[in-house]
């Protein structure tokens, strides 16, 4: 089966006049932030003058060369469907892009593997994260120097998608989902958003976003429960990747339909 859905009207006209071959998809990752009280999610509307300005999304971005975290649990590779180099690189960006745009370190200290770190708002870490941002330090050398370790356990592989052919910039992104640290507080630090929120899946459904932030939040909807969650990403393949198809209309519109 598949879901047809409507393609936001922004990228309805480049949709309809794309010719030629399709850019090649750069490795992304993407965070979805549960709060573990209520499973609300975290979301961001993206500024006007960013790519996709006005649309709802979670923190993310793509991969940067600095992205190779030291310790990681062995098997990403075959849960992320690439190789080991590639999946290591895919896990530091996803913690790394969580930490710039919402100031939330997945970290614990080296000596206590089951702890993470608290409260990281302070001036200190914000020099920190800031200097993260800037590719001034990279998030290895920041736990090293603190004496943490990244807690790639507490990152969820959920799905993968990658950008329709028509658009010029496409991503090959990694969904995860992650529960809120104990102690720490999500805060709009990018500079890319002009706001943010806290939200149930099943009251996003008047903002605007991207299909991909849409169906993933649709999936998350039926939960209750943190168990039941945790469980329903280990059954889920972050390996495959979505490739959402573009259906032009007769009316001079365009849908995108979703395997």
């Amino acid at each position: 089966m598949s879901r047809v859905m409507p393609l936001p009207p922004a990228l309805v006209q480049p949709a309809r006049e794309f010719r030629g071959s399709p850019a090649p998809a750069r490795a992304a990752a993407t965070v979805v932030l549960l709060d573990p009280g209520t499973l609300d999610v975290y979301v961001l509307r993206r500024a006007t003058t960013m790519v996709f300005g006005g649309m709802h999304a979670f923190p993310g971005g793509r991969v940067d060369p600095g992205d190779r975290p030291e310790t990681i649990r062995p098997d990403w590779a075959e849960r992320l469907g690439v190789p080991d180099e590639q999946a290591r690189a895919v896990v530091g960006a996803a913690a790394r892009e969580l930490f710039e745009e919402a100031g939330v370190l997945l970290a614990g200290p080296v000596e206590q593997p089951d702890r993470t770190v608290g409260d990281v708002g302070g001036e200190e870490w914000e020099a920190d994260r800031r200097a993260v941002a800037a590719r001034e330090l990279t998030m290895a050398e920041l736990l090293g120097r603190r004496g943490l370790r990244l807690r790639d356990d507490l990152l969820l592989p959920w799905s993968r998608w990658i950008t329709p052919e028509f658009e010029p910039r496409r991503f090959d992104t990694w969904f995860f989902v992650a529960l809120l640290p104990d102690g720490q507080t999500a805060r709009d630090v990018s500079g890319e958003a002009d706001a943010t929120t806290w939200i149930s899946p099943a009251a996003a459904d008047g903002l605007a976003m991207l299909p991909p932030t849409r169906v993933t939040l649709d999936e998350l909807c039926p939960y209750r429960r943190i168990e039941d969650l945790v469980a329903a990403s280990g059954q889920r393949d972050a390996a495959v990747p979505i490739l959402p198809e573009v259906e032009l209309t007769g009316d001079g519109g365009a849908v995108v339909r979703i395997p």
